[in-house]
């Protein structure tokens, strides 16, 4: 009789920690090898675990919405049946704010959100890192080593000197976490640095508003893993990058054409639905390659041109939202295109996506037109610059011009794009013109093309 140790796995290079949420199955279990055994959530991905091994589930280690280092013992199996088994930790409940007793809580908790690390409510500036430590390293050199890739780069994007954060790693061996990191940017620099008058921000800006509190009857949650990250990610994004949206109409009546005459051809050979998205995503990249800067991302003051055309699309989610990613997506034709959008799609809807797919996006689409949106101003997915946003595709009478010159009222099919862009180093015209090629590119698309 044998125990095996099931611990939290490292999903993806970048990763140091994740979050067990829910629990698939509980102490006294019988589980089969490679059976899901419990779901985690990083900050890339939300994944199912499976089973190391095949037997019942003796221990529960670490309870659902506790963030744990990798490597962490999550739980224990015993590979024989008949092992004792230790009581399981208690599951959270919601939080109900006082009410009457007809008032119904939620019957399903959603799984706890692990606690905010809380920046300093006063910090003190650094003090000078000339000491060496016990391993002959500067502290300088250990707190490099100490903090991720991920958590590098974001210091880096935002200027910030991982020394300023000595001492407050919530991590492991005083690891400094993402969570940390964006703790801090989020704090603003030291008060003594702060004092002084910005350019940028008013003296005396209030960042946050008050603190809401729940009122009888009220029902309170924690977040989840996914929702709480998506709040971090738009506000740094929001706080990041300088925020314009242009709309442009665009008209689809000659891709709705091609769709309708090859729609039968195009399942037959491919068993693929043929949908107006891989027009769409065949347009932008045309465009990102006349206007490379909207492919581009911000590094201090220099600019990195990627050459990559890696195409994320945001695929929402009963639970969140997840952006998964086309990579190299202008090597691919419409059926390929199409194939990976739906494998993307399907796998992201079973959380079967890995940390690799969701990472290295250089443009992002999202489209909430398939809800009924006529428009919106998506905000950019961090580190890149613009974000393509389509509008429910549907027939409007337009005026065009008739066959003899003269104006004509006509159905066809249309949809209005939004883009938002980083105007730190986006032009408006340079945006519109970007625009005007993807319009130009889908309202003149080749049949040849399909």
């Amino acid at each position: 009789m044998a125990r095996v140790d099931v611990i939290m796995p490292q999903m993806g290079e970048s990763i140091a920690e994740g979050t067990l949420s829910r629990w698939l199955k509980k102490a006294g279990d019988e589980i089969r090898r490679d059976e899901p055994m419990f779901e985690i959530s990083t900050d890339k991905v939300d994944a199912e675990i499976p089973s190391p091994v095949a037997g019942v589930i003796a221990e529960i280690l670490v309870k659902e919405g506790e963030t744990v280092a990798v490597q962490t013992v999550v739980a224990r199996i015993e590979t024989e049946k008949g092992a004792a088994v230790a009581a399981p930790p208690a599951e959270p409940a919601p939080v109900v704010a006082a009410s009457s007793p007809a008032q119904p809580a939620k019957a399903a908790a959603a799984p706890a959100a692990p606690p905010a690390v809380a920046p300093p409510s006063s910090p003190q500036p650094p003090a000078p890192m000339t000491g060496v430590g016990g391993n002959g390293a500067s502290f300088e050199e250990r707190v490099q080593t100490r903090s991720s890739p991920l958590v590098r780069k974001i210091a880096a994007e935002h200027g910030v000197d991982l020394a300023a954060l000595r001492g407050r790693g919530s991590g492991i061996a005083g690891r400094v976490t993402k969570k940390d990191i964006l703790g801090y940017i989020e704090s603003g620099p030291p008060a003594a640095a702060a004092a002084a008058p910005s350019m940028h921000a008013p003296s005396g800006a209030v960042s946050h508003g008050p603190m809401p509190t729940p009122w009888p009857g009220d029902v309170v949650e924690p977040m989840t893993k996914m929702r709480a990250l998506i709040s971090e990610h738009m506000g740094v994004s929001r706080r990041t990058s300088a925020h314009v949206t242009s709309f442009m109409e665009i008209d689809l009546t000659r891709i709705s054409k091609i769709r309708a005459k090859k729609k039968a051809e195009f399942k037959e050979a491919t068993g693929q639905n043929l949908t107006y998205l891989p027009f769409i995503i065949a347009g932008v990249i045309d465009g990102l390659k006349k206007f490379p800067v909207l492919n581009s991302s911000v590094a201090g003051n220099t600019i990195i041109y990627r050459k990559q055309y890696n195409i994320a699309i945001a695929v929402a989610l009963d639970w969140g939202l997840i952006v998964p990613v086309i990579k190299q997506a202008d090597n691919l034709s419409l059926a390929g295109l199409t194939r990976a959008l739906n494998d993307l799609a399907a796998r992201a809807r079973a959380k079967r996506l890995s940390p690799e797919e969701v990472q290295d996006g250089t443009f992002t689409i999202t489209n909430p037109g398939v809800f009924g949106s006529l428009m919106g101003t998506p905000i950019i997915n961090q580190p890149q610059v613009a974000i393509l946003g389509v509008g429910a595709i549907e027939k409007r009478p337009k005026v065009i011009a008739g066959p003899d010159g003269d104006d004509v009222l006509a159905i066809r099919t249309c949809a209005y794009f939004s883009l938002s862009f980083d105007h730190r180093i986006i032009d408006g015209a340079v945006a519109d013109q970007f625009l005007a090629h993807v319009k130009s590119v889908l309202e003149n698309f080749s049949e040849a093309g399909v």
